[in-house]
């Protein structure tokens, strides 16, 4: 129902979706990269969840659908994505100078070069770049300063770095098909794909809260005895008798 939406603020149907276009959902713009966006969150909450132990239940089931949700997102490839990661690769293993100095934040290796950041994440490579302001201001949006999830090895855009005097552009990473992308929806189930973005986001917003908070360590104050047993089914309760009649 909800993926009708998409297809009534759309003009006309086409292959690709128009980045930037309405969803239908008022606020919510098309993705230009859902596929390498969630990518991108998911190795992060993985990463992030690694450091909760394993007997934690949060840990459990929120890996359990990341990973569920990962495999779909990297089952579902765009054509070229191959032939363009290879291109890609190779041009950034070409120039080692543009992200030479590394520094490691909250466990991972990063690196900025001009507008580009690089990160490692699960093994895989992500470059983002956080967007203009006069870009997103434009769209009738607020900018938080939120990094933008397109651009680079693992995100699609256009990018280019600064190698001294020389300018490095990568090419535009392959995009979904219109058909792919309702393929991943359905698969995920859990509405536009735009909206599964934002509840990876907000998911890898929730561990950092977890982490600090600490959820699977015991309680300071030990919960009294019975404090959880009116959450139990029990017996029905036997209504009350009336006294006696005198």
């Amino acid at each position: 129902m909800r993926r009708t939406f998409r297809q009534l603020a759309a003009v006309k149907p086409a292959q690709y979706l128009e980045a930037g276009a309405p969803t239908g959902i008022t606020g919510l713009r098309t993705n230009a990269s859902p596929r390498s966006a969630l990518l991108y969150l998911y190795s992060q909450t993985l990463d992030k969840l690694s450091q909760i132990p394993e007997t934690s239940l949060y840990r459990q089931s929120t890996e359990a659908v990341t990973k569920h949700r990962m495999a779909i997102a990297n089952a579902i490839v765009p054509e070229g994505q191959a032939a363009w990661k290879a291109k890609t690769d190779q041009l950034v293993k070409d120039h080692p100078e543009i992200f030479a100095e590394e520094k490691e934040v909250g466990g991972h290796n990063v690196s900025i070069s001009g507008k580009v950041t690089k990160e490692t994440h699960g093994g895989k490579t992500f470059f983002t770049t956080k967007p203009e302001r006069k870009a997103v201001e434009a769209e009738g949006m607020e900018w938080d300063g939120e990094p933008n999830l397109q651009g680079g090895i693992e995100l699609g855009g256009h990018m280019h770095f600064e190698a001294g005097t020389e300018k490095i552009e990568l090419p535009p990473q392959p995009r979904l098909t219109a058909q792919q992308v309702s393929e991943m929806e359905n698969q995920i189930g859990a509405g536009l794909i735009e909206e599964v973005i934002e509840v990876a986001e907000g998911e890898l917003k929730l561990v950092d809260v977890m982490l600090k908070a600490k959820v699977w360590e015991d309680l300071v104050e030990k919960p009294v005895e019975g404090q959880w047993e009116y959450f139990m089914r029990g017996p029905p309760i036997q209504p009350a008798q009336p006294p006696p009649q005198k």
